[in-house]
């Protein structure tokens, strides 16, 4: 028997893998997505971006958060990017023949979102432009996702602005009432082509005890928190839209360290997987890695292709 197959599409483009970065990691800088381009990722993602560049929040900013069996983060970036353009620059001489590339829009207002989606639109690119709607750290702005009249207003006016095949990246929701309006708002969207779950779970914080204050400096602590902590949440949210939006790919983001987390993001209805603290922690290697453990696990399991197991997670 040959050896299991981890090749996939996403919208109908090939890729050699269904790993990719999670926004925000590898990727502020050329030199990093150059490095993406040779890494064994599938696709690739660039840093979400606003209308001008971005220092981001104060320093210290993440924090490494270890524990008995547990590995995560917390952060506060604040968005540190270079400015759309600069990603704009980078898309143009991009060889998407090497890998898919996907750009990540963040603006802070409403009018910078149409201004940097009409860019990209007339740049003519075969780029997959993502909406993020979900970054729990800038210091005054709310996240979209959470206000479902300002989300519906944003992906009305980015769909009938882009008119191509667009992506949303959204946090996590806790209520199934939650999830069934943020469905509803993305059903009606034949342009919407695919939903990123889940950007890092908003507003957490982290003490440190031996010196009794917060580990890091933004929002008095407060902070994204990402790794092996947030992992079923994330699946929930894979699964969830998975189920109620049939006609949308997704891509499963949160908690991935191993090539069994990958599985079961993909066993949960997501088509791509993005790795983001532990693609931080470990560097471009991890991809192999998690690669040849994902091919490990299908073999053990007797499945030749990603189809055969994908979305389908059995209930009780």
């Amino acid at each position: 028997m040959s050896a299991p197959q981890i090749s996939t599409e996403f919208l109908s483009l090939p890729l050699a893998t269904p790993l990719m970065n999670a926004s925000g990691v590898w990727c502020t800088r050329v030199a990093e997505l150059d490095a993406l381009v040779d890494s064994a990722a599938g696709a690739m993602v660039t840093k979400s971006c606003t209308l001008a560049r971005r220092e981001g929040n104060p320093e210290p900013r993440y924090r490494t958060l270890v524990a008995p069996g547990l590995s995560g983060s917390i952060n506060s970036m604040g968005l540190p990017n270079e400015g759309y353009g600069y990603y704009l620059d980078y898309a143009a001489q991009h060889d998407y023949e090497k890998k898919p590339l996907f750009f990540s829009v963040s603006g802070l207002t409403l009018d910078d979102n149409l201004t940097i989606v009409a860019a990209v639109r007339d740049a003519v690119l075969p780029v997959q432009l993502e909406l993020n709607l979900s970054c729990p750290n800038v210091p005054g702005k709310a996240q979209p996702a959470y206000d479902f009249a300002a989300m519906d207003e944003l992906v009305t006016e980015v769909a009938s602005a882009y008119r191509r095949p667009f992506g949303v990246k959204l946090p996590p929701y806790f209520d199934f009432a939650h999830f069934d309006a943020a469905a509803e708002i993305l059903n009606r969207h034949p342009h919407l082509a695919w939903v990123t779950c889940i950007n890092s779970v908003g507003n957490a914080l982290v003490i440190d005890t031996a010196h009794e204050s917060t580990v890091i400096r933004p929002k008095d602590g407060f902070g994204g928190l990402g790794g092996d902590y947030v992992l079923p949440i994330a699946l929930a949210n894979v699964n969830a839209f998975y189920r109620r939006c049939p006609s949308k790919a997704i891509i499963g983001c949160g908690g991935v360290r191993s090539g069994e987390h990958v599985f079961q993001h993909l066993l949960a209805g997501a088509t791509l997987v993005q790795v983001g603290t532990a693609l931080y922690e470990e560097g471009l290697g991890l991809f192999e890695r998690l690669n040849h453990e994902l091919v490990a696990l299908m073999e053990s399991k007797g499945y030749a292709r990603i189809a055969d197991f994908h979305g389908r997670l059995r209930t009780l």
